[in-house]
C-alpha cells in the first residue's frame, strides 16, 4: 500500500524540484499539497505547485492557505528565486486550479483520516501551526512530520543565526516544534557542500533529457546565482529536495539524535533561531524556568546532522529522468 504524504510549500524553485520527488515516487501517495505565503506570495506559491503537478501528470489537489506569517508582515525571498519563483522563466501560467477550500481545515481533515501520514514541511509553518491550534490532537495522527528547516547549531542563510522558513514566522515554528507532531528537523546546513549540484551533477542532470530534468535546473538557474552571492560556494542548492529525498527515505539521513528544539521569537538579533539541547541539559537549574515548557517531557524533535550525500543525489536524478509531463 502506497504510504500517504501531506506537503506543504511556499513553493519555488527548490519546492518544485522536492515535488517532482514526492508526486512521482513509485511508493506514495501525494494525499495533497498546501500552499503558504513565503519564497512568493501564497496565490503564486499555489500557481508554481499546480504547474509542477501538471509535469508530472498527476491529480494532486492543491490548497491555497495563509497569507502571511501569524503575527508578522511576510518577507518573501524573490531576491533569491526570483519574482515569480521559478527562476523568471517565463513558464505558462498552469491550466489547473487550486482546489476550493482553506489549506488549513484540508491539512486537519486529511491528517484525521489517513492517520499515521507523512507531513512533509517545505516553507514557513504557518498552515501547519494554524492546523494545530484549531486541533492540538491532530499531531498525534501525524506518523512523521519532516521539517525542512532551521540551521541547528550552526550558521543560518537569512541572519547569522536563523534559516529563512523559521526566520519567516518563529511565532509558527515555536507552535509546531513545542507540540506532540514527531518532527525530524532537516537543517540548511545539510544542502550545502558536497550536497549542492556541481557542474557535473548539473550536467548529468541534463543528460538525462527529460522535461522534468529541464525544469528543474532552469527553474534553479537564478537561485544558483543568488546562491553564490549568499555563500561564495557555485552550484545550485537544493534544501527542500534534499529533505523531500530523507522523507522518501530516512535512511538517507546517517546521523541523528533527538532533543528539545525551540525557537527565539522576541530577539531581533536571533530571531527565528532554533535552540537545541543538544547537551540536555534544559532541566537543570540555570535552565529550568525557560525551558519549562519542556519540563516531564522527553525529547521529541529528531534534528538530523549528516546525510549521504551520494544517495541523496541518486534519489534527485531518478525522480529527474522520468519521462511523465509535458514539455516546460
Amino acid at each position: 500500500m502506497a504510504r500517504k504524504f501531506l506537503i506543504d510549500t511556499d513553493t519555488a524553485s527548490d519546492d518544485a524540484v522536492a515535488l517532482i520527488m514526492a508526486l512521482l515516487a513509485p511508493d506514495v501517495d501525494v494525499v495533497a499539497i498546501t500552499t503558504v505565503a513565503g519564497n512568493v506570495n501564497v496565490e503564486q506559491a499555489a500557481r508554481n505547485a499546480l504547474y509542477t503537478v501538471e509535469l508530472c501528470g498527476t491529480p494532486t489537489p492543491v490548497y491555497q492557505g495563509s497569507v502571511k506569517p501569524l503575527q508578522r508582515p511576510l518577507q518573501d525571498a524573490t531576491w533569491f528565486h526570483g519574482r515569480d519563483g521559478l527562476g523568471d522563466q517565463g513558464y505558462p501560467p498552469p491550466k489547473l486550479h487550486s482546489t476550493h477550500g482553506d489549506a488549513v481545515d484540508a491539512i486537519v481533515d486529511i491528517i484525521e483520516s489517513h492517520p499515521g501520514v507523512t507531513l512533509v514541511t517545505l516553507g514557513p509553518l504557518t498552515n501547519i501551526a494554524k492546523a494545530l491550534l484549531r486541533n492540538l490532537g491532530m499531531a498525534d495522527n501525524v506518523g512523521r512530520c519532516v521539517v525542512m528547516g532551521g540551521a541547528p547549531c550552526c550558521v543560518g542563510n537569512v541572519t547569522p543565526a536563523a534559516e529563512y522558513n523559521i526566520w519567516t514566522d518563529p511565532e509558527a515554528a515555536r507552535i509546531v516544534l513545542r507540540s506532540h507532531l514527531p518532527v525530524e528537523l532537516i537543517g540548511w546546513q545539510l544542502c550545502r557542500g558536497e550536497a549542492v549540484l556541481n557542474d557535473r551533477d548539473i550536467a548529468d542532470v541534463l543528460r538525462l533529457n527529460t522535461d522534468l530534468a529541464r525544469f528543474a535546473i532552469g527553474c534553479n538557474s537564478h537561485a544558483r546565482r543568488a546562491y553564490k552571492e549568499q555563500t561564495g560556494e557555485d552550484g545550485i542548492s537544493l534544501p527542500d529536495p534534499v529533505a523531500m529525498s530523507v522523507a522518501l527515505d530516512p535512511s538517507i539521513g546517517t546521523s541523528w539524535s533527538r532533543h528539545h528544539v525551540d525557537v527565539e521569537t522576541e530577539s531581533e538579533l536571533t530571531r527565528g533561531m532554533t535552540v537545541v539541547d543538544r547537551l540536555n541539559v534544559a532541566a537543570n537549574h540555570r535552565n529550568r524556568e525557560v525551558w519549562s515548557h519542556f519540563a516531564g517531557r522527553p525529547p521529541r524533535t529528531r534534528v538530523c546532522w549528516r546525510i549521504d550525500v551520494a544517495r541523496w543525489k541518486s534519489a534527485l536524478f531518478t525522480a529527474l529522468a522520468a519521462r511523465r509531463g509535458t514539455a516546460a
